[in-house]
């Protein structure tokens, strides 16, 4: 297929090159062309403007960072829902609000287009890998259209139903992830403070009911001080807001989202919103 790819960072740049390897044609567009240069070594075909990039493709996928980012590719001037030809499928794999994902595919079926919000897990070692998880709502139609390029860059692949329930799925997502994630950091930090080997402990509680991916790949990362991003704390931190803001529209409390978010929101105050999510350990091993 014929696919225009906007968004080159820590996720997209291994997305777009497992479509590469795939034998999609992929047309990239992002703000900092310099993020794309691993892409375009691999074959990927650099566009100067948003415009350029999604004119006469089959499909283009979008992941930003932002909501605003989002609003700002698909209602922009000269945007995607402005450029791109009648029939494209359109696909934001971005983690945005489910209200968003609910407009763009109203704006984009009243302009003759087929829309999916298709968020992902997996974070960049499943982006690299092509093993995500992805989560599409929206049309059927396009869910199946595109499904060759879904099973090139993921694993588990899901269609969730209307147009908004990709992202609903992607808030649940991150609300386990939250309470896992800090539940290893302070698992790691308790091995600490007694005195045990962590990798260890670590291989030995993983295998059991505590076992998950954030204590598989996120725990050898604490217990080494290795704080490199594989998704950004200031990412995490935009998706749990959006999972609380849809909460508290519909009168929900989530007390464990709100704890874990408060400490990760130090840490941003901080100045440690570039580092990884592992990096939570910060608030543990004083």
């Amino acid at each position: 297929m014929n696919v225009a790819f906007i968004g080159i960072g820590v996720m997209g740049s291994g997305m777009a090159a497992n479509l590469l390897k795939a034998g999609h044609t992929v047309r990239v567009y992002t703000r900092t062309r310099e993020k794309a240069q691993g892409v375009l070594a691999q074959g990927g075909i650099w566009c100067d403007d948003i415009a350029g990039c999604v004119a006469g493709v089959d499909a283009v996928i979008t992941i930003v960072g932002y909501p605003r980012d989002v609003e700002e590719v698909y209602f922009g001037e000269n945007g995607i829902l402005d450029s791109a030809a009648p029939g494209t499928c359109l696909v934001d794999m971005t983690t945005t609000a489910p209200e968003l994902a609910v407009r763009i595919a109203q704006a984009g079926a009243q302009r003759g287009f087929k829309v999916l919000d298709a968020p992902v897990s997996g974070g960049d070692t499943g982006a690299r890998n092509g093993t995500l998880t992805i989560m599409a709502g929206g049309d059927r139609a396009a869910f199946d259209q595109c499904m060759p390029l879904f099973e090139a860059m993921g694993k588990v692949i899901r269609y969730t139903g209307a147009a908004g329930t990709g992202q609903h799925t992607k808030m649940a997502n991150q609300i386990a992830i939250a309470g896992t994630v800090a539940g290893v950091a302070e698992a790691v930090a308790y091995a600490q403070k007694a005195g045990l080997d962590i990798m260890d402990t670590l291989a030995t509680i993983g295998t059991g009911a505590a076992g998950s991916w954030q204590m598989s790949n996120n725990g050898p990362k604490m217990a080494a001080g290795d704080d490199a991003p594989g998704f950004f704390i200031k990412h995490f931190v935009k998706d749990m807001n959006l999972a609380l803001d849809e909460a508290r529209a519909r009168g929900q409390e989530l007390p464990a989202l709100e704890l874990v978010e408060n400490m990760y929101a130090l840490l941003m105050e901080q100045g440690m919103g570039e580092k990884g999510t592992q990096a939570l350990i910060a608030r543990y091993l004083k």
